[in-house]
C-alpha cells in the first residue's frame, strides 16, 4: 500500500466512528453535549491511532522488517533525497552535450534506485554500499564538475 492509502484509510475508518461513540455517550449514558463530544473525538482518535498501527505492523510484516530496521532505512532515504537533488542540480549546469547525456543516465539510474529501496525497504540492504559512499562520490564529482 502506498503511504498516500496508508494515511488515507485509518482517516476514512476513524470518521465514521466519531458520530455512533456521540450518539451512544450522548443519547444512552446520558451524558453532556460537551462531553459527549470529547469522548467521541477521543473514539476517533483511538481509531485513528489502531487503524494505522494494524497497517504499519501489516506493511512491515509485509517486508519482513522489524520497527527499528524500518526507521534506520527511512532515516538513510530521508538523508539521501537532497543529496540527489543536488546531483540533479549539477546536471542543470552543464554545458557540453556529451557530458549531459552521461549525467541524464546516471540520474535515471540514481532515481531508480531511490525508488525501488523505497518502494521496497528490504533490498535498502543490497544497494546499500550505494548510499554510503557512491551516492557522496557521485554528488561530489557532479559539483566538483561543474565548477
Amino acid at each position: 500500500m502506498n503511504r498516500f492509502l496508508a494515511d488515507l484509510v485509518p482517516i476514512l475508518i476513524a470518521f465514521p466512528m466519531v458520530l455512533p461513540v456521540w450518539m451512544i455517550s450522548y443519547f444512552a449514558l446520558n451524558q453532556p453535549f460537551a462531553l459527549s463530544a470529547v469522548i467521541s473525538l477521543a473514539g476517533g482518535v483511538l481509531a485513528y491511532w489502531l487503524s494505522s498501527v494494524y497497517f504499519s505492523s501489516r506493511y512491515l510484516k509485509k517486508h519482513e522488517l522489524t520497527r527499528k530496521e524500518y526507521q534506520y532505512i527511512k532515516k538513510n532515504l530521508i538523508e539521501a533525497k537532497p543529496k540527489i537533488w543536488r546531483v540533479q542540480k549539477a546536471l542543470i549546469s552543464v554545458r557540453h552535450i556529451s557530458s549531459f547525456k552521461q549525467r541524464k543516465d546516471m540520474i535515471k539510474m540514481i532515481r531508480k534506485i531511490y525508488s525501488l529501496t523505497k518502494k521496497e525497504p528490504k533490498r535498502f540492504y543490497q544497494a546499500e554500499q550505494f548510499y554510503y559512499s557512491h551516492l557522496d562520490s557521485a554528488m561530489e564529482l557532479s559539483e566538483k564538475y561543474v565548477f
